[in-house]
């Protein structure tokens, strides 16, 4: 990990600068350029609100951001992992022909995903003085929930990352679990109330999914003004640590060999 720790403050600058030319280039040929940012997640809080809000009659308080809350949570899950599994991948003359640490590059990846998710917990806030949500001390909390998600997002990340060099099919596995993770995460409605019949379910839903725990904790704090389960919270930032300690481990151990395999 000292080695890890070391190549974090010599290529910070790289991964810095890379994420803003990747974000300017995202933009550079669209009409509405930045606003895209906002007005993506926009509409796909509207239209779960309205489908699950206005047709499917959710009574959940704080309808809105509540989905809002959810997606903000999940997209910057998604796209960790996504953007993770055909990396290196897709970097392949940038590691054929540089040295670079190759958790630098899903690093740099990371802080595009972190400034779309900045934008959108701005625009929650926003949607949460709409709504009247009355706001609380406890909303500070959240930044610790985002800081576990993030750690377990990137030990994942590195791990896909590896072993997405050498299986071919790991994209479309990844696809299909994470859309099965969609659906049982609660994006759009209360696991709790949903299942209160099933609360083995629950717990298992809640406490085993990283993203659904991040999900729930977050509204905990932001709409409800309670206090996160910090138990649960403390048991996956160790288990974020050791998979990002286990995911540097595979890269220190097989990075020379990812440019004869791509």
């Amino acid at each position: 990990m000292k080695k890890f720790f070391f190549n974090l403050k010599k290529y910070y600058k790289y991964a810095v600068y890379s994420a803003k030319a990747e974000l300017k280039s995202e933009v550079a040929d669209s009409y509405l350029n930045w606003l895209w940012w906002i007005i993506e997640p926009l509409c796909f809080m509207m239209i779960y609100t309205f489908v699950f809000g206005t047709v499917f009659g959710s009574t959940e308080k704080y309808f809105a951001s509540f989905v809002f809350v959810g997606l903000t949570a999940w997209e910057f899950f998604n796209r960790m992992i996504v953007g993770s599994v055909k990396l290196i991948i897709n970097n392949r003359d940038l590691v054929s022909k540089v040295y670079l640490p190759k958790y630098i590059l899903l690093l740099s990846k990371s802080f595009t995903y972190l400034f779309k998710m900045f934008i959108s917990v701005i625009i929650c806030f926003i949607l949460m003085v709409y709504e009247q949500v009355p706001f609380s001390w406890t909303i500070l909390l959240c930044i610790p929930i985002f800081i576990v998600l993030y750690i377990v997002s990137f030990g994942l990340g590195m791990i896909l990352m590896h072993f997405g060099v050498t299986l071919n099919d790991l994209g479309n596995l990844t696809n299909i679990a994470l859309r099965m993770v969609f659906y049982l995460s609660g994006i759009f409605y209360n696991i709790q109330d949903k299942l209160a019949r099933h609360q083995k379910l629950v717990f298992v839903l809640l406490k085993a999914n990283p993203i659904a725990f991040s999900m729930n904790e977050l509204r905990k704090v932001m709409l409800y003004g309670q206090i996160p389960d910090f138990l649960v919270l403390g048991i996956w930032l160790v288990l974020g640590l050791l998979l990002c300690a286990y995911g540097v481990h595979v890269i220190h151990k097989n990075e020379n060999s990812y440019a004869k395999v791509i």
